[in-house]
């Protein structure tokens, strides 16, 4: 079954639109699932972790977040949710863009104009200050433009991101939700062994870089990780305060990985350093 990764705007009814989809094909929505682990692995309150990614955050705690950790560590939990095929559908997380590589998942948008956002919006909140509103969900776009430039180097809101974007000015939830299921049951979104093996090398990698980033020894280093059936290359070059043998014994303990090739390479220290 395709595996559907969708975004969307704030007041664009894309949780509906998820929810419905989720419904019809009897599987679970994921969308907070993963705030817990996330949390824990963070050593942050659950709510701290939610503000920061909705762009709600106070000064000290965007001070106070690891902002690379954490997109390491929602990536390790969002393929960990993908390779397991237990879900249908994961709202957020930059699943859309994380898993856009692997051709049976179905990559979706749902947005709508502004002004009907901050109105809906308004409704849901139950209030007529417009401008508090509107301000609210220009943070939270910020917020999510910003963390999409700087982990995947794109512009969220870019149609060309996506397979199929839905706008509900005009499209009911149930005719979105139509729209996704017909993308889904496309013959070009099946699974194949192919799209099978690229969605586990990439999860494999990615929970190798988490192990990596987990490590205190190893957390620093810049490593190129790439995958194949469970052999591991780590290649790279880092500084000589970091042992590569370290990174070949913290990703040889992940599960899933048979081998390691360590490419690491330890970067001698200039000519201006040693004569300083």
């Amino acid at each position: 079954m395709p595996l559907i990764a969708m975004t969307r705007e704030m007041g664009s009814l894309g949780k509906d639109v998820a929810a419905a989809v989720a419904n019809r094909l009897g599987k679970p929505l994921v969308h907070h699932e993963i705030i817990d682990q996330l949390a824990n692995k963070m050593r942050l309150r659950k709510s701290h972790v939610i503000r920061f990614l909705d762009g709600k955050a106070n000064m000290w705690e965007r001070l106070t977040t690891d902002k690379t950790s954490l997109a390491i560590y929602t990536a390790d939990e969002t393929l960990a949710l993908a390779e397991r095929n237990s879900v249908s559908v994961i709202r957020g997380w930059g699943a859309a863009h994380l898993l856009r590589p692997i051709s049976h998942v179905v990559c979706v948008r749902v947005c709508a104009p502004m002004k009907l956002r901050v109105r809906r919006m308004m409704d849901r909140l139950n209030t007529d200050d417009e401008a508090f509103v509107t301000n609210e969900i220009k943070l939270s776009e910020e917020a999510h433009g910003a963390i999409t430039r700087r982990h995947f180097g794109i512009n969220w809101q870019d149609p060309e991101q996506y397979d199929l974007v839905l706008n509900t000015e005009r499209v009911s939830i149930d005719e979105c939700a139509d729209e996704v299921l017909a993308l889904a049951n496309d013959p070009q979104f099946r699974e194949t062994g192919q799209s099978v093996q690229a969605l586990a090398n990439l999860a494999l990698e990615t929970h190798v870089r988490a192990a990596l980033r987990a490590d205190p020894r190893t957390a620093k280093m810049q490593v190129a990780i790439s995958a194949d059936r469970g052999h591991v290359t780590l290649a790279g070059m880092v500084d000589r305060d970091h042992e590569p043998l370290h990174a070949s014994e913290v990703a040889a303990g992940v599960a899933g990985v048979k081998d390691v090739r360590n490419q690491l390479k330890v970067v001698m220290a200039s000519r201006t350093k040693l004569d300083a």
